[in-house]
């Protein structure tokens, strides 16, 4: 694929360069979510930014506890080089515990702020998937299918580019969904719904996913449960919804 970018004399990483753009892109649509929404929009930025913060340190600092007696004969090697080795569950964890934390102290509500984060996370899972795609660490299964692509002389699925193209069906659900004046909380409801639905099948694509010690696809596991939680959410808001249209008729 196309693990570097050489500029001159310099040779950068293509992973680290979409990362950086990805992060940069997504506080950018979430400042603008927050303002469309009419939250504060400092706030909310600073939810984004403290979560990302956080579970970068912690995924770092996880991986160091896990891994110490590499670390410990080299303590400079904890803070440098940090290109690789970070505990992507505690970092997922502490930094979303931090975010709501830090929610809840700016008072910020809590379905409407799950409403501005969303396009800031669905481009932060583009951005993985393209950084996957360019530097070749993921890859999908072998197919002779005419979409394949060739992965070191190995035409595989492009599983990547699904991921991507399912990530901006997401951005486009969700921002229909605001444009419709929708209730707090349903625009992140059902673009995460959908992604997790899309994961729940592309993961059969990839062939070196995450497995059980049972050979079951985690990643498929998780979605599934992230979708059908979102799904019983739906269903709660749309019976309060009704509930409340049909005791403002028997008011009236």
């Amino acid at each position: 694929m196309f693990p570097t970018i050489n500029i001159g004399p310099f040779v950068f990483p293509t992973a680290g360069i979409v990362y950086l753009l990805g992060v940069y892109l997504a506080l950018t649509l979430i400042e603008r979510a927050a303002k469309r929404l009419e939250l504060n929009v400092e706030a909310t930025y600073g939810v984004a930014v403290v979560g990302l913060l956080v579970g970068i340190v912690a995924a770092r600092l996880a991986f160091v506890v896990e891994y110490w007696a590499s670390f410990s004969q080299n303590l400079i090697s904890i803070i440098w080089p940090l290109t690789s080795g970070y505990n992507v569950a505690a970092g997922l964890f502490f930094g979303a515990a931090a975010a709501f934390f830090y929610g809840r102290f700016k008072q910020l509500p809590f379905w409407s702020t799950l409403d501005a984060l969303t396009p800031g996370l669905l481009t932060a899972f583009i951005a993985i998937s393209l950084a996957d795609f360019l530097a070749g660490p993921g890859y999908g299964t072998l197919t002779r299918m005419p979409w394949g692509i060739s992965v070191f002389g190995i035409r595989r699925q492009p599983v990547q580019l699904f991921e991507i193209i399912l990530g901006l069906a997401a951005l486009g659900v969700w921002w229909q969904v605001v444009k419709r004046g929708a209730p707090a909380g349903r625009p992140f409801l059902l673009s995460i719904a959908l992604y997790s639905a899309g994961r729940l099948f592309l993961d059969v694509y990839r062939d070196n996913t995450w497995l059980t010690a049972d050979g079951y696809h985690i990643m498929q596991i998780l979605a599934l449960a992230v979708f059908v939680g979102c799904l019983v959410m739906l269903m709660r808001m749309e019976t309060a919804v009704a509930l409340k249209n049909e005791t403002d008729q028997q008011e009236g």
